[in-house]
């Protein structure tokens, strides 16, 4: 399973641009959620603290310049540890992921006291897992057991 190539926006290009400029950190993608009026940034592994900042400065920095909230992914080059990634700071017990003819399921067995840390207020956690899901590896679906 290899990522297929991402085609940014130029909007996507100007806030990855933005993005590295503030913090210093490497964006290997953005995606723009206006739906949750949400900037999502996959940041180069070994990139985070970087881009987070001293107690989440560039974030706050970025939210104040773009009007929107910020989030920020560690990329990884497998499913199981981008969405390991993803819902972090969620305890991921175990990530399975079955292949039918017609779709690819990941299952994501989460500790029952992180269940609500991995769903995110409104769903938000888990629509980011499963748009980075798609997006990357084509998994069409993100279950959390």
């Amino acid at each position: 399973m290899t990522a297929q190539r991402i085609k940014l926006t130029p909007e996507e290009m100007k806030y990855i641009a933005l993005f590295e400029n503030m913090t210093g950190a490497t964006a290997r993608d953005c995606i723009i959620d206006e739906r949750a009026g949400r900037i999502i940034f996959l940041a180069k592994p070994g990139d985070m603290g970087l881009a987070i900042g001293k107690g989440g400065r560039n974030i706050n920095i970025l939210k104040r310049m773009t009007g929107k909230q910020i989030e920020v992914v560690e990329y990884a080059d497998s499913p199981e540890k981008l969405i390991r990634n993803s819902l972090s700071p969620a305890n991921v017990r175990e990530i399975r992921l079955t292949e039918k003819p017609d779709r690819k399921i990941a299952v994501v067995e989460i500790d029952p006291k992180d269940k609500s840390i991995a769903i995110g207020k409104n769903g938000r956690t888990i629509e980011k897992t499963r748009m980075l899901a798609k997006r990357y590896f084509q998994i069409d679906h993100v279950a959390i057991i």
